[in-house]
């Protein structure tokens, strides 16, 4: 990775097509990219170890938002619900992640990204410790919904390696994040899964609080120290999110896609625990969490779909995500009653979001010349098609069982491409 550079001179840039969207050749950047910000990563600090050390603060953020949903059982029997009955809170998770995206991460093209993280991480870190101490299922959700609006970092982090990145590896280098951010979205399961068997679900929020804290607060540290110029309000950039996905069809293809298949990916992940859990095959919370591992195809997937992307376009990688996807709906439906075709689903579908993440987001920071609000439009597409499906298939479970719950995964699928095809 580029250390920041102290020139004031803006790189050239290459508009991109839908063809031939985030291919690179040396020498030339995928988008019409913003100068480069003064300042480099803390003293001393090399470039391997500074994009490692945001990849690990990705994992730990992403995971916040995920807590929920492998703990529903332990959250239902300390209420005295039952889990259907606060699968809700999941879903909260999500759209409050949406709402952070919306409101913070256009901000990382105006302010001192070290000021924004350390902030959203002390917020971050206060909302858990509520979500810990929540005597009830309003307060808990309330908490869960400023923790996943504050717990944004991985998508200010992802435009700043973006814009330092090496055009020819650039995808890699976002691909490092992006799997540091899905193995943290996988060990939310597994981790949150064992230790609240073990120590119960407040202790959970309570030690990702505290991670949250230790790691964004480093993380800000070996920022660089920029003070970027600003023009307009503050938050101008959430009126520009419209007009900016409406003149990039890159943009708006990639935004609509990724809700597609992140709807998808949601609507099967976050209602799992109620299938692993409930009559059909009877687990407890923590082997249930342990369904996660699967997910860490995700890790091995990012970095390869980073090469091909580098190497073949965005365009071709997503159109292999989405069959891949459209193969793993009905291995989800058969493992409904075979255990076995649960586990060739999750490496499927995991394989598939993480492809079609790659591919979408270089694509969507390499297509204006404000990669943070683009970015910000993207996630928050993304996020909100899984924060709906979510919510639908938590009710499709109530109603009509696993198989509603897959067709609401195979509706989001359907859309996220059918609608992108008819627009050129």
């Amino acid at each position: 990775m580029r250390l920041p550079s102290t020139s004031t001179q803006p790189r050239t840039a290459a508009r991109t097509t839908p063809g031939t969207a985030a291919r690179t050749t040396p020498g030339t950047a995928a988008r019409t990219a913003s100068p480069a910000v003064p300042g480099a990563p803390g003293p001393g600090l090399a470039p391997a170890l500074f994009l490692t050390l945001l990849a690990v603060c990705s994992a730990v953020t992403a995971a916040n938002i995920y807590l929920a949903a492998p703990l529903l059982t332990l959250i239902a029997r300390d209420y005295g619900s039952t889990p259907s009955g606060v699968a809700w809170i999941a879903s909260v998770a999500q759209f409050g992640y949406a709402l952070g995206l919306l409101l913070f991460t256009p901000l990382g093209d105006s302010v001192n990204r070290r000021r924004l993280v350390s902030g959203l991480t002390v917020v971050t870190a206060a909302a858990l410790a509520g979500a810990a101490a929540a005597p009830g299922s309003a307060v808990l959700a309330a908490a869960v919904l400023v923790a996943s609006a504050a717990t944004v970092i991985p998508q200010l982090l992802v435009p700043l390696v973006a814009e330092r990145a090496p055009a020819e590896r650039r995808a890699r280098h976002v691909a490092a994040l992006i799997a540091g951010l899905f193995t943290g979205i996988v060990a939310a399961r597994v981790v949150g899964g064992l230790a609240g068997q073990a120590f119960g679900w407040r202790w959970v929020f309570a030690g990702a609080g505290a991670l949250t804290l230790v790691l964004g607060l480093a993380t800000a540290l070996v920022l660089p120290a920029a003070h970027r110029p600003r023009t307009g309000s503050l938050f101008g950039g959430i009126a520009a999110l419209p007009g900016l996905a409406r003149r990039s069809p890159d943009l708006w293809r990639a935004c609509v896609r990724q809700a597609g298949m992140f709807g998808a990916w949601s609507a099967l992940w976050t209602s799992l625990a109620l299938l692993l859990t409930g009559p059909e095959y009877g687990l407890s919370t923590a082997t249930a969490g342990l369904f996660g591992i699967f997910g860490l195809t995700a890790s091995v997937v990012a970095p390869l779909a980073g090469g091909l992307v580098d190497r073949f376009g965005a365009a071709r990688v997503v159109r292999a995500a989405y069959l891949l996807a459209a193969v793993s709906v009905p291995l989800f439906w058969a493992g409904g009653h075979v255990l076995v075709a649960l586990f060739a689903a999750a490496v499927a579908i995991h394989a598939a979001l993480v492809a079609s993440h790659v591919a979408n987001q270089t694509l969507a920071l390499t297509t204006t010349s404000a990669p943070a609000t683009a970015n910000t439009a993207y996630v928050v597409a993304g996020f909100t098609g899984g924060a709906a499906a979510s919510a639908l298939a938590g009710s499709a479970y109530t109603h009509f069982g696993w198989g509603g719950v897959c067709a609401v995964a195979g509706l989001w699928l359907l859309l996220g491409w059918g609608t992108t095809a008819v627009r050129r």
